[in-house]
């Protein structure tokens, strides 16, 4: 084991409040100097350290939300991309609640340049630290137990990762224990595949006596159990797993009151958008602005969906239903854009006016190839246990190119676990994936 492993939480604690450190000290050499010299009523010593200290409250908690904090764990520029929205939406934050105090308005300019010198500072200190981390702390040498299912993409994901994970060997688990015993002990920590329980079972009992780091793929069984409720009623634990499906009736009451509230508000700060975007797209070849398509949400309702038109005209004329895929010649030069950054879904607001779908909640999916998956995959049909969203746990944790398979585990995740306040997060959430290349990747042909 890697001497300084038992020192990882504190090394990354470190790197934290360093990087807090260093952004709430810009801010605050900023309102001292500035700020609070231009207010009506400037605060004095104890005044400023509070108004610094909300300041460091907002940070962290913007850092931890889009996962600022994560050295080791996200990728560089994933990591430094998280550390600059935090700060963007906490300036943000921070410029009315000066404007509050000051009873106006005024320049926000301070604040960008603070964004502007926030900016350099986390790439440097988030360089210089991440290529500290990974020479203490080097790749994991991995061996990867396949199952039943093809475990290609996963492997292909976790090999996008040199800095974190090297997949040395891949051995199938019909080998048998002793076989797989003799290999494990030859790696940092093993990836098990999707297998059968009883066999799942044994691996990970065993790399749990012997001490092995081990990564599971969890099953549509361990989704449902995880999200169970544990009650010690007799001196035997027991998971209830509730047989009621969806939403209970006071979380789709509240769900509906957000929905409607932030569509409309929605609506009217996105209104210039939808004018400029429907000029684009009516300039480029003048065919309409609007694409309409069946979708199911709820208990498998078909509703007509709206989207702002991203491919030629008659796309689909042979009749068959398929996914984008990477470099589809049938995507507009404007619906590249429109795509990349997910304003093609912005008239889905109107949706959501209309009831037929929900801000938050799995994607919905065409009934044509929602009813080819489920041959595969039964259990896809779970997903319409809620209202389909415009934005979603496999949107935010996900990629437009995840399997079905693992994109049900997903929104499952979300329908068991539902919450407002999981509402909200993933809300906060969205802006982050806008920009992400990696979360627009189209399917492989």
């Amino acid at each position: 084991m890697n001497t300084f492993e038992k020192y990882k939480r504190l090394i990354k604690m470190g790197f934290a409040v360093v990087l807090t450190g260093l952004l709430t000290g810009i801010y605050g050499f900023v309102w001292i100097n500035h700020y609070n010299k231009i207010i009506s009523a400037p605060f004095f010593r104890k005044g400023n350290w509070v108004m610094i200290f909300i300041y460091g409250l907002l940070l962290i908690f913007f850092l931890h939300m889009y996962g600022g904090f994560k050295v080791g764990f996200l990728r560089k520029g994933n990591l430094i991309y998280s550390q600059i929205l935090a700060v963007v939406f906490t300036n943000f934050i921070t410029y009315f609640q000066i404007a509050l105090q000051d009873k106006k308005f005024t320049t926000p300019l301070p604040l960008v340049v603070i964004v502007l010198v926030d900016a350099a500072v986390i790439t440097l200190w988030t360089m210089i630290f991440q290529w500290l981390y990974v020479k203490v702390f080097p790749p994991r040498k991995m061996l990867l137990i396949s199952g039943d299912r093809s475990d290609y993409h996963l492997l292909e994901k976790m090999n996008a990762r040199e800095d974190k994970y090297e997949i040395c060997e891949i051995i199938n688990y019909r080998v048998g224990m002793e076989r797989l015993i003799k290999e494990i002990h030859k790696f940092d920590g093993i990836i098990v595949g999707d297998m059968p329980s009883h066999e799942r079972n044994l691996i990970i009992k065993y790399c749990f006596a012997k001490h092995i780091r081990t990564y599971s793929v969890p099953k549509i069984s361990d989704i449902l159990l995880r999200s169970s409720y544990e009650l010690n009623l007799f001196d035997s634990p027991l998971l209830l797993s509730r047989n009621n499906s969806g939403l209970q009736i006071e979380q789709e009451f509240a769900k509906r009151i957000v929905d409607i509230i932030m569509a409309s508000v929605g609506a009217i700060i996105t209104a210039p958008f939808f004018l400029i975007i429907a000029i684009s797209i009516k300039l480029t070849d003048g065919g309409p602005v609007i694409y309409k398509q069946t979708r199911l949400t709820k208990d498998g309702k078909e509703f007509e969906i709206f989207k702002f038109r991203t491919m030629i005209q008659d796309a689909e004329k042979d009749g068959v239903a398929r996914l984008a895929a990477e470099g589809d010649s049938r995507i507009l030069p404007v619906g590249k854009l429109l795509r990349a950054t997910r304003m093609d879904e912005l008239p889905q607001i109107y949706n959501i006016l209309k009831g037929d779908m929900s801000i938050v909640g799995p994607r919905p999916e065409r009934p044509e190839l929602a009813a080819e998956l489920e041959k595969e995959i039964p259990e896809f049909s779970y997903r319409l246990q809620v209202k389909a969203g415009l934005t979603g746990y496999a949107q935010v944790y996900g990629k437009y190119n995840t399997t079905p398979y693992d994109k049900l585990k997903l929104d499952l995740t979300y329908i068991r676990n539902y919450s407002l306040l999981l509402d909200l997060k993933l809300i906060f959430m969205t802006p982050k994936i806008l920009f992400l290349k990696e979360s627009t990747e189209g399917v492989k042909e």
